[in-house]
């Protein structure tokens, strides 16, 4: 069959909502049991109302039951749910906050709670103590007086035994990654306090292991090994031995691995590499790298290298410069260790055609490039079809120059592509185009598969993602473009980026037909292009998902991890800078808003209170303007609900088609 060609925007594509969300299970993390090399992993299941399973990888047997959802919501994003040891589960139960442990055999035992009831605690990133696993250290979140400045993280001893708390440090705002060395006489972990994020001055420390007389536990001798707080950034650190620590710092400015030995910090590379080796921490369960073989020499490291993630083979001696893995994976986490003995670990790998799948490996097979899939990337079917590889729209990685000054901007390019279609019908006709703002601020897109953008490509729509002034992964100097400038730098290169595009010498894009869209500081970078851009009129129409309108209301009741993030950047607090929060509130300027616009919001959202949506929902709708809001009931800072997801995706598309004109 010849290809047909119709105009863009109206072409036929099998990706339906219904089919990208329909059983979208996706894999959240990835265990392993220290002792078993049993390797299990997290899944949160949309189908079932978005909650989070503990899943045997190998056999893929639930673990836990139907009413279990093993999920934290420490720091609000959470992360470091769960942990495994020695045939049995630990893990946070998202319903009453509870620890619960479980037999990991396929007995049908029920979990049992090993924290109190009644309180208002959450828990995450636990760790056993390699002595007395009974004894378990972990996240405590505690939530007695809920409000952003009253929550208190600590890190405390969790007794499996006797089902008693004792705190363990307390005094910094943060808390996380705690790890007991090999012999358990020392802890290491992560700490930060306001207005600092983590990758802004996280600082690793580490301390004695002390047993009292009453069998409680205490840390001292709290030396701090490396990060400053607001200038430089460290963390991720793991036990070489139990005299060496292994972590990475942004020192040099960008993220590469240290380690710490006899009181003395060093970095591993003879040279600093211009890559982050690790993401931003938003989440618990992140983390970068493996010690892979027995004699602890070689750690496998993932890295960012022009937007992707690559892999490392790293000598833990020192001295020498990281040794690239090829590999066709563009993103990777939750790298774990199998086994020393055997040389194996484990992550989960995305490409740009597959959606996560988790991989093992060995130092051996490393060297041939041999990955063996433990759980295979899931599939996405129309009825008993499956969708077929090649209706996938590639990223084409371009890097722009922002005027005046030449600094370079990283934007991802979807063109429109579908084997049916040839192309537009009408000669000379240039795509629409849905320029998408990561979250944030400080994050950035990956270049894995998504069929939520593939859903548009395939319907002849370009797709670019913009990786703006401020995103994660090309170095701090680029992250501290947006400090002080949240709501200016961001905003400028979202509107340049889509209009160079448009104009040679690509002439990808048509520049009438620009639609811009953005989840959480996404969504306000979105509404800010609308109302306080220079020209507020670049876009043809938008869609704010659960985004930012106010930034004083944002400042007062967001959740405690981010409850200081704005004093850097918009250069301090309310009270400090009134002027400038005003100015860059799109609530303030909703008047300028002539754009029309979709708002989607979920009702329990903690990040961005239902309260931003629709504050600015009515002061457009009262003054006639075009607007449209949905509510998802059930619904926190994204969607999690297989039919919130698929309702979103159309009523998206339905939006734009009716507003550009592409469909009755």
């Amino acid at each position: 069959m010849s290809p047909l060609k119709a105009p863009y925007g109206t072409w036929s594509s099998p990706i339906t909502a219904e089919a990208i969300t329909k059983g979208a299970n996706k894999i959240i993390d990835v265990l392993v049991d220290r002792v078993t090399s049993e390797v299990y992993h997290l899944e949160s299941r949309p189908s079932e109302k978005g909650r989070c399973v503990l899943v045997h990888t190998s056999s893929n047997r639930d673990v836990v039951g139907s009413k279990w959802n093993v999920r934290t919501t420490v720091q609000e994003y959470g992360g470091a749910a769960a942990m495994v040891y020695n045939g049995v589960g630990y893990f946070s139960h998202m319903a009453d906050g509870r620890v619960y442990r479980v037999s990991l055999k396929a007995d049908g035992t029920d979990p049992e709670a090993i924290t109190p009831d009644g309180k208002p605690y959450r828990y995450a990133c636990l760790e056993p103590h390699p002595i007395y696993p009974d004894l378990i250290v972990s996240i405590l979140e505690d939530h007695t007086l809920d409000l952003p400045a009253d929550v208190v993280t600590t890190l405390v001893i969790i007794n499996a035994k006797t089902r008693a708390i004792h705190s363990l440090l307390s005094g910094s705002d943060f808390y996380a990654l705690p790890k007991f060395s090999p012999d358990g006489k020392r802890l290491a972990w992560v700490q930060w306090s306001h207005p600092d994020m983590p990758w802004e001055g996280g600082e690793v420390h580490m301390g004695d292991v002390i047993f009292g007389a009453d069998g409680e536990v205490s840390i001292t001798n709290d030396t701090h090994v490396a990060g400053v707080r607001e200038k430089v950034g460290a963390g991720y650190p793991s036990w070489l031995d139990n005299e060496t620590l292994i972590f990475t710092s942004d020192e040099s400015g960008f993220v590469n691995p240290w380690k710490f030995r006899q009181g003395k910090a060093s970095p591993l590379f003879a040279e600093p590499v211009s890559e982050d080796f690790g993401h931003s921490f938003w989440q618990l369960h992140y983390f970068p790298y493996a010690i892979i073989d027995k004699a602890e020499k070689t750690a496998l490291f993932a890295a960012l290298k022009d937007g992707r993630d690559v892999l490392y083979l790293v000598d833990l001696n020192g001295g020498a410069q990281p040794k690239p893995v090829n590999s066709p994976f563009v993103v990777i986490d939750n790298i774990r260790t199998v086994s020393l003995d055997r040389g194996e670990i484990v992550f989960t790998g995305q490409k740009t055609n597959e959606k996560e799948a988790i991989v093992q490996c060995s130092l051996t097979s490393l060297a041939n490039s041999e990955f063996t899939v433990l759980k295979a990337a899931a599939t996405v079917k129309v009825g008993e079809v499956q969708l077929p590889s090649d209706i996938i729209s590639e990223p084409q990685r371009i890097t722009l120059e922002v005027p005046p000054i030449g600094a370079p901007l990283y934007v991802v390019y979807y063109p429109p592509f579908n084997p049916r279609y040839a192309g537009s019908s009408i000669a000379g006709e240039r795509p629409p185009c849905i320029v998408n703002v990561h979250g944030g601020p400080t994050g950035f897109t990956p270049q894995g598969l998504d069929w939520g953008k593939q859903y548009f490509t395939s319907r002849g729509w370009a797709w670019l993602d913009v990786n703006y002034g401020g995103s994660s992964g090309f170095g701090r100097k680029y992250i501290e473009r947006l400090t002080n400038q949240w709501g200016v730098v961001d905003v400028n290169d979202c509107i340049f980026a889509p209009q160079a595009l448009s104009s040679p010498p690509y002439d990808l894009v048509d520049r009438n037909r620009l639609i811009i869209r953005g989840g959480s500081a996404g969504g306000f970078t979105t509404l800010a292009a609308l109302s306080i851009a220079e020209d507020v009129k670049v876009f043809a129409a938008a869609t704010s998902l659960y985004g930012v309108s106010d930034l004083n209301k944002l400042a007062e009741f967001t959740h405690k991890f981010e409850s200081r993030y704005l004093d850097h950047l918009m250069g301090g607090t309310p009270q400090e800078v009134p002027e400038v929060y005003y100015a860059r509130s799109p609530i303030n300027h909703a008047e300028n808003i002539a754009v029309p616009l979709l708002i989607l919001q979920g009702e329990i959202d903690m990040v961005v209170p239902k309260g931003q949506a629709e504050a600015i929902y009515k002061t457009i709708q009262d003054r006639g303007g075009v607007v449209e809001y949905k509510l998802y009931p059930g619904e926190g800072h994204g969607w999690r609900q297989e039919a919130n997801m698929r309702d979103a995706y159309e009523r998206e598309l339905g939006f734009y088609e009716r507003i550009l004109g592409l469909k009755n």
